[in-house]
């Protein structure tokens, strides 16, 4: 084929992919103007009662209120999570299927089970709004650790290398994959001791098992604030609402920054213009005061990120948790 022929077949292979975008915008538009056509699913991947049923219910009542259609929660908890992103990983991708999605099921289990999923955390989903993060602190027992700040708590691990413990609630859970992502960042070893749960290590913790966590402020703070537990520091970049005299983690470790985060996810394909709809929708009823109010109150700090910043968020925290289980040695039970 001659160079003028080889130009003139690139040249309508371009308008005919031109025409092929334009169409799929057209069609993604008029899909948005017509959206939602009857009910939606909102699935909450976990028990209701908590911090993101709160959440979700919240969102869902403003987006029926707005949309004049029923945005319907349902929660199908199990599996850390997984379960019920399966089911929105493998809805259709109309837009008539939302899901409530969590660092856990999206980020930190695939990263420490890698291919035990039926979905991909990131990939099998359209990122539409993060709502809120839940910080976490860096506590020690009061009694037998004299450490007040973490520049004197890493000085005494470094001066005694794998004689202090830390507990968790549970291996591969976020609790875990803090404290080794702390330790990493630090250059300094404890010795893991995984609990069912956060309640457990909590009383050993007070007990003096073991020394220190890095633990939801749901379990520990009313423990530091009757003086049993020291907190040293926050897990995020930013103080906390809750306990702002906390200094960030971060500002002694580089780059330490754990959020455990919930957000509004669709299946994967739905189109742009609908997600984009969405995140518009959530975000301006984030930013209203008593909505933060009402977060604050189940202890959620406010987000609402546009989609493409939660998307890549959520493929940030994948990428950083695939590398502290493989950096750390972790090994699922």
């Amino acid at each position: 084929m001659t160079t003028a022929g080889m130009t003139r077949r690139a040249l309508a292979m371009s308008l005919v992919l031109g025409a092929c975008a334009g169409v799929a915008h057209a069609q993604s538009t008029s899909a948005a103007q017509n959206y939602p056509s009857r009910a939606v699913r909102f699935i909450v991947p976990v028990p209701a009662g908590g911090a993101a049923d709160v959440m979700s219910r919240m969102i869902a009542a403003h987006l029926q209120a707005r949309f004049g259609q029923p945005f319907v929660v349902e929660n199908r908890p199990g599996a850390g999570s997984s379960l019920g992103m399966d089911v929105v990983a493998k809805a259709a991708s109309d837009g008539h299927t939302l899901g409530m999605g969590n660092v856990a099921a999206n980020a930190i289990n695939p990263a420490v089970r890698p291919g035990a999923f039926p979905y991909h955390p990131v990939k099998d989903f359209e990122a539409v709004s993060m709502v809120g993060v839940t910080p976490l602190i860096l506590v020690v027992n009061a009694e037998k650790v004299a450490a007040t700040s973490v520049p004197a708590f890493i000085a005494l691990l470094k001066a005694n290398p794998g004689k202090l413990s830390y507990g968790s609630s549970g291996v591969g859970s976020s609790l875990h994959l803090a404290m080794e992502l702390f330790l990493l960042r630090t250059g300094t070893s404890m010795v893991h001791v995984p609990y069912k749960g956060s309640a457990p290590m909590v009383t050993e913790l007070l007990g003096g098992q073991i020394e220190a966590s890095i633990d939801a402020a749901t379990t520990s703070l009313p423990q530091v604030k009757a003086g049993k537990l020291r907190a040293l520091g926050v897990s995020t970049r930013q103080r906390a609402f809750f306990a702002s005299e906390l200094a960030p983690i971060a500002d002694h470790v580089p780059g330490f920054d754990v959020r455990p985060w919930h957000g509004v996810v669709a299946p994967a394909g739905t189109p742009q213009a609908i997600v984009d709809k969405l995140s518009t929708e959530i975000q301006a009823f984030l930013r209203q005061s008593d909505t933060e109010a009402r977060l604050r109150d189940a202890g959620v700090v406010r987000i609402g990120s546009s989609a493409k910043e939660f998307a890549q968020a959520m493929q940030d925290d994948f990428e950083l948790y695939t590398k502290v289980v493989k950096d750390a040695g972790i090994k699922p039970d």
